[in-house]
């Protein structure tokens, strides 16, 4: 396994993003079409927060007691994304050690990593970038 292979060789380039302006239903609507956990919020080209889809959950009772979509929409409408998103970030730069990377989720128990480059994002890194990666070293 190589030591200092940056975090560019496994990011994912072809990130999905939201607006502050976007709705939570948007972004329930985007977590289930692509299958992802993670949605940058950005505001002219730089990321400003992070939606995951457990704060997502950590809202919805609906998504608990039952399927009533109904249910999920009205509780959505009582937000905003600004209110539910995480604001204080830690991004890294596309040429961070995957190791590097690796320490930083495992010590701030974060799940994903928005990567950025002259303050424009560029790219996102997951633990499942990390677990693919080391499943493919094997």
């Amino acid at each position: 396994m190589k030591k200092r292979t940056p975090i560019s060789q496994i990011m994912t380039t072809d990130v999905i993003t939201l607006n502050i302006i976007d709705t939570l239903e948007t972004a329930k609507e985007l977590f289930s079409k692509h299958n992802i956990k993670h949605i940058p919020i950005v505001q002219n080209k730089e990321v400003i927060g992070i939606l995951s889809y457990s704060d997502m959950l950590r809202i919805s009772y609906a998504e608990v007691s039952d399927d009533d979509s109904s249910v999920d929409t009205f509780v959505y409408d009582m937000y905003t994304i600004k209110q539910v998103m995480a604001k204080n970030l830690f991004m890294v730069p596309p040429n961070s050690t995957i190791k590097d990377v690796a320490k930083m989720l495992n010590e701030k128990e974060f799940h994903a990593l928005p990567v950025v480059e002259d303050n424009e994002l560029v790219g996102i890194v997951t633990t499942t970038d990390l677990i693919n990666y080391l499943i493919e070293q094997l």
